[in-house]
């Protein structure tokens, strides 16, 4: 496939231009033009860069990549690694970070509401079809306790639970993957029984406590897992490209 037949698949699919975001949504880095092995991953860090190295791949998507508003602009150390990297070997870099949260089918939320058996409902913000956060219901009842153990067991990684002074079960619920655990307030605020993010806050805390509602932070990584690769299958099923995942590990 031609980089910029890749690129324009990706963008039809993921639709980076309906929403503002915090790093530029494409194609960050130009390889080589023809692209037969995609390798995808969480972030583009060093070790996903050796591994698509040696896995002769023509092009990285990851849901992280670089160029992050208010980052400093220079390229050194760190940075010029990586990038010089993937410029010698004449690797593509795709990044698409809030596309491939909200997308409805692939995205990472998407996918975890499908991993947790959540029926999705709607968007968390009323009235906003591209909302980041999103919210849901479970068939069957749930206790705090019960869905941290699900979550744990689903993302293979300890859950942290903070239950409410009422500890009550939980029907409905609100998610955001990765750094989305500022959304609470809002689900508390309509009457929602849980939220669940990747990551966690001083303030989350208090405002579960307070705001009587459950909160579950299951690792920003381990939310975010899923979006790429169902990505990654989904291109391979409908171009015939060779996608590998590649899961780097991080307990963040």
């Amino acid at each position: 496939m031609n980089r910029n037949e890749l690129e324009c698949y990706l963008d039809e699919l993921l639709k980076p231009a309906q929403i503002k975001d915090y790093a530029p949504n494409g194609l960050q880095i130009q390889g080589r033009e023809k692209i037969n092995k995609i390798v995808t991953g969480v972030t583009a860090s060093q070790a996903l860069i050796d591994r698509a190295i040696d896995e002769k791949a023509d092009a990285i998507i990851v849901h992280h990549g670089y160029f992050w508003k208010n980052e400093s602009y220079v390229i050194r150390g760190m940075k010029h690694k990586r990038i010089k990297a993937l410029l010698d070997n004449n690797i593509n870099l795709f990044a698409y970070h809030l596309p491939l949260d909200i997308h409805p089918a692939l995205g990472n939320n998407a996918q975890l509401a499908k991993r947790l058996n959540i029926d999705v409902t709607g968007p968390l913000e009323l009235g906003n079809p591209i909302s980041v956060a999103i919210q849901g219901s479970l068939s069957e009842h749930k206790t705090g306790t019960e869905l941290a153990h699900r979550i744990t067991n689903q993302l293979n990684r300890e859950c942290l639970h903070i239950a409410p002074p009422s500890n009550k079960v939980i029907k409905t619920l609100a998610w955001c993957t990765g750094g989305g655990q500022d959304y609470i307030e809002l689900a508390a605020e309509q009457g929602i029984d849980a939220f669940i993010s990747g990551e966690v806050s001083e303030k989350t805390t208090h405002i579960a406590h307070e705001m009587d509602i459950h909160f579950f932070a299951a690792g920003h990584h381990a939310t975010e897992r899923y979006g790429v690769k169902a990505l990654g299958e989904y291109i391979a099923n409908e171009q015939g490209l060779d996608v590998v995942f590649v899961d780097i590990d991080n307990p963040v």
